[in-house]
């Protein structure tokens, strides 16, 4: 069986799809690794550190994608009228492991539907106990939520923690961070490691206890709308525009004495709420920053703009695109360990072939395309 890394074509994209160790653990389930030459140079994994790990080395695109059974990518790959048709260039009925963006990019489900392969959306992995180490969600927004906090005190004209010194005494910059599910969680702790006082907010009832175990303080109307908030899956539901329009009130009077506020918000195929408008931004501090991490799905604040840093009434606003893949190195090793763990529950562990359990809720809950048909429920398809 033949596994295939190319390198990633998607601009601004640094990740790759596996790591020396991961492609050393394929070798010895049996697998043929092909990596593209430099396909980990944005991560800084070696074509030496690959070779020495078992791979084959391939001098392009199209030479380490001939005769693949198997397909590793980050984003998924570009499909005819790109920059380049990679779905072209793969055997029908390959199987292919990447981050499709199914909610949102319709066009790269058609385009894998039509190539033959077996597609898997690595975002839609249920949120069980038994797939915790493949959830590629969890692994970035983990590492999201913690830049997210480096790039707000890089913006900062301030320091984080209290200082007392001869000249005098330094205050602490206060925190609110918008939304505590993985990425709120670790941006909670890492304001808290540099000495930042900080509150949450989460419509997720939860969530309260989870941000008060990391010495911060909730901030929440706290009805009973809020207490049945959140889907069996884990997530936080949409709210009512009366609860909407109460916690607005709540979060407008809190966010006027904020330094720093971190937005994580998000809805699973649907836009980004809006958490704050633009006289909530009026409100805070000259000098105050934002940093909204929702910004490729509209963004939590009205005044964000996608990949760019910019000041409205004396706030700046961080809207930097592919947050994890500003840590590409971590980014990438953890997103290749999650595909690993993935494939071993499709790699028979006897014969090293591929063996796809479609009973299994897993491979039920992930797979997106199969035998040129969109098979997933939420995408119009028929599962099985």
């Amino acid at each position: 069986m033949k596994i295939a890394i190319p390198k990633e074509r998607h601009p601004q994209e640094a990740r790759v799809a596996a790591s020396p160790d991961t492609v050393k653990a394929l070798v010895g389930l049996g697998a043929a690794v092909s990596v593209e030459k430099g396909a980990g140079q944005g991560a800084a994994m070696t074509d030496d550190a690959y070779k020495k790990a078992g791979a084959s080395i391939a001098k392009d695109e199209k030479t380490a994608l001939n005769g693949a059974d198997v397909v590793l990518k980050v984003r998924r790959p570009m499909a005819e009228g790109e920059a380049s048709d990679e779905f072209a260039l793969m055997r029908k009925s390959a199987v292919v492991l990447a981050l499709f963006d199914p909610m949102r990019d319709k066009a790269g489900v058609e385009a894998a539907a039509k190539a033959g392969t077996t597609a898997f959306s690595m975002e839609l992995i249920p949120r069980i106990t038994r797939a915790q180490s493949m959830d590629v969600l969890s692994s970035q927004a983990n590492l999201a939520g913690y830049k997210a906090v480096l790039d707000a005190a890089a913006e900062f004209g301030r320091a984080f923690p209290m200082m007392m010194t001869a000249a005098g005494t330094i205050a602490p910059a206060r925190a609110l961070v918008m939304g505590a599910g993985v990425a709120g969680l670790q941006a909670i702790a890492t304001a808290r490691r540099l000495g930042a006082i900080v509150s949450a907010t989460d419509v997720r009832p939860a969530a309260k206890e989870q941000v008060e175990s990391l010495g911060a303080s909730f901030v929440a109307v706290e009805d009973e709308e809020f207490k049945q908030a959140e889907t069996a899956g884990g997530y936080a539901k949409e709210m009512s525009d009366a609860y909407k329009k109460k916690q607005a009130e709540l979060i407008a009077e809190t966010i006027a004495k904020q330094d720093v506020v971190i937005t994580t918000a998000l809805i699973p195929g649907r836009p980004a709420p809006k958490l704050i408008d633009e006289a909530m931004v009026k409100s805070m501090k000259p000098g105050s920053v934002i940093v909204d991490l929702a910004v490729e799905t509209g963004g939590n604040c009205a005044l964000s703009q996608a990949g760019k840093v910019v000041v409205k009434h004396g706030v700046k606003i961080v809207g930097h695109n592919n947050v994890p893949g500003r840590l590409a190195v971590d980014a990438s090793a953890l997103y290749a360990k999650n595909l690993l763990n993935f494939l071993k529950l499709i790699i028979d562990a006897e014969s090293g072939e591929l063996k796809i359990d479609w009973e299994d809720e897993i491979i039920k809950g992930t797979c997106i395309t199969h035998d040129g048909k969109v098979v997933h429920p939420q995408l119009g398809g028929e599962a099985g």
